[in-house]
């Protein structure tokens, strides 16, 4: 845990407070815009290694390296945040947690939480959906299973790799975190 907190006191010091990376980011005094960064990574599994120097850089590479490492997931779902479609991250992940499920009644359950979370059109989290996906979803919902939402997953998925993974790779906070922008031989950042 000690070296994700390195990394995570590391990733503070890039900036402030708070990613800012949309085109209308706030005015400086002498009128630059400014990015802000804040990232705790304390959520980040405990019991996986830190993410090495190379890891990170292999995010810039692969967005299935980025969602397949805990640390990256956290990253890139505090970038989304910050874009304000932090949802669809949320609704990935919770998706995922559905598929593990075993026991048809918490399966039943977390199916109805994620629509009522992520589908419904009175949800302030609501997905970006096609209205084809969403009538799927509606019909499958009259009987839930582990794997309801595959096709709203993958549509989210597919969002968030062309439209927000660019943007990510792009921010000159995953470059400062990937020491992209200087000359470290560093292999970790431990």
């Amino acid at each position: 845990m000690g070296a994700l907190t390195e990394m995570d006191n590391r990733v503070k010091s890039i900036s402030s407070r708070c990613f800012r990376l949309l085109p209308s980011s706030r005015k400086q005094e002498d009128g630059k815009s400014k990015e802000h960064v804040c990232l705790d990574l304390s959520g980040v599994d405990s019991d996986a290694p830190p993410p090495t120097l190379e890891d990170i850089r292999m995010w810039g590479e692969s967005f299935e390296k980025l969602m397949g490492c805990s640390a990256g997931r956290k990253v890139f779902k505090e970038f989304l945040r910050c874009e304000y479609s932090e949802e669809n991250i949320l609704f990935y992940l919770a998706c995922e947690e559905l598929k593990k499920e075993k026991d048809a009644a918490l399966v039943e359950e977390k199916a109805r939480l994620i629509y009522e979370d992520y589908i419904s059109i009175l949800s302030p989290k609501e997905v970006s959906l096609d209205s084809r996906v969403r009538e799927v979803i509606n019909v499958k919902m009259r009987s839930p299973n582990s794997r309801t939402f595959d096709e709203a997953q993958m549509q989210i998925y597919t969002l968030m790799h062309r439209d927000s993974y660019p943007r990510f790779v792009n921010s000159s906070v995953y470059k400062k975190l990937a020491q992209l922008n200087n000359n470290s031989r560093k292999d970790s950042v431990a």
